[in-house]
């Protein structure tokens, strides 16, 4: 939940109300996320939560003629808009800046999205008394999660609202939750937790009676009272009903409410994280500014319609209704 909604009191809601909160460390400078790390511990009084990275994409040089190309197509949005396209780049999200914050200050759990995290940065979490967690979108990829060394698995399931967390983004359609936890039960005794498509309690109690060891959930608070969420998202995600997986935005595959933008652009999208996420942010931050969702990247899980417009921890409480 990078790049806005995750806020650290929304961590702090749901942590208040017996659940495992994560904090968003994507797109935060090293300082920040170690300020709120820090007030999460004042808020919440607790240590029960953990912290997520993106862990950094090799640059393909091939991708760079694509992401160009890609702008010629987005420029007509961006001078209408009166926005200018952002530049392009290739970079780690200060990763390993942002490790060494974690080292200092000892969350229970770091989680990582996207690529593997490197095997002396797992070895250095863990001696710390970090648990260290991987995203997977694909059964295969169970076997280098073993070989690397981790404590657990995140099964995320096409149904997944926001980018595809896996190490490889295949572009085409993958597991549905429930399948993915299964195969991927099949062949690790790591824990793994369930995540994609989450929206009731119902849907939570029958994936922990399929054995996953925990449950995650990201769209179910998109609305809740304590996360940044923009409010045309929030708005949108009460109207829109049809979601799609698109690179669109990023130039990584990520499921979000249907818009103009997505229909226009889903097909000719290029591969390329994060030169295409640079490219389009000012043309998306203009659109959050000005309340255009067509010009926004509306992340949205297929439950979306459940999401509730109230306090963290009355979600949290539902959430486990039927436990």
């Amino acid at each position: 939940m990078a790049g806005g909604p995750s806020t650290v009191e929304l961590a702090a809601g749901v942590m208040q109300a017996g659940g495992f909160a994560f904090l968003a460390g994507a797109y935060l400078s090293p300082d920040r996320l170690r300020d709120d790390i820090v007030r999460l511990r004042s808020l919440a009084g607790g240590e029960a939560f953990g912290v997520n990275l993106f862990a950094p994409n090799a640059y393909e040089p091939g991708s760079a003629a694509r992401v160009l190309e890609y702008a010629t197509r987005l420029q007509p949005l961006a001078d209408k808009a009166g926005i200018a396209l952002g530049d392009p780049v290739h970079d780690d999200d200060s990763f390993d800046a942002k490790v060494e914050v974690v080292l200092a200050e000892r969350p229970a759990l770091v989680s990582f999205s996207f690529a593997w995290p490197p095997a002396d940065v797992v070895d250095r979490l863990r001696a710390a008394g970090i648990e260290v967690w991987v995203t997977l979108n694909d059964a295969s990829e169970t076997a280098w999660a073993d070989e690397l060394g981790v404590d657990g698995i995140v099964a995320q399931g096409w149904e997944a609202g926001g980018h595809r967390g896996g190490p490889v983004d295949s572009g085409h359609p993958q597991l549905p939750t429930r399948t993915l936890l299964q195969s991927i039960r099949a062949l690790t005794s790591l824990p793994v937790v369930a995540a994609g498509g989450v929206a009731d309690p119902v849907d939570v109690a029958g994936l922990l009676a399929d054995g996953a060891h925990a449950v995650a959930c990201g769209t179910a608070f998109l609305r809740a009272e304590e996360s940044g969420t923009a409010e045309v998202h929030r708005h949108e995600l009460t109207r829109r009903t049809d979601t799609v997986v698109t690179r669109a935005f990023s130039g990584r595959s990520a499921r979000a409410l249907v818009t103009s933008w997505t229909e226009l652009f889903t097909d000719v999208a290029p591969a390329g994280y994060p030169q295409v996420h640079h490219l389009t942010a000012p043309l998306r931050s203009h659109g959050k500014a000005t309340g255009q969702p067509d010009l926004v990247h509306l992340w949205a899980g297929t439950g979306h319609a459940s999401a509730r417009s109230a306090p963290a921890s009355r979600i949290v409480e539902l959430l486990q209704s039927r436990l």
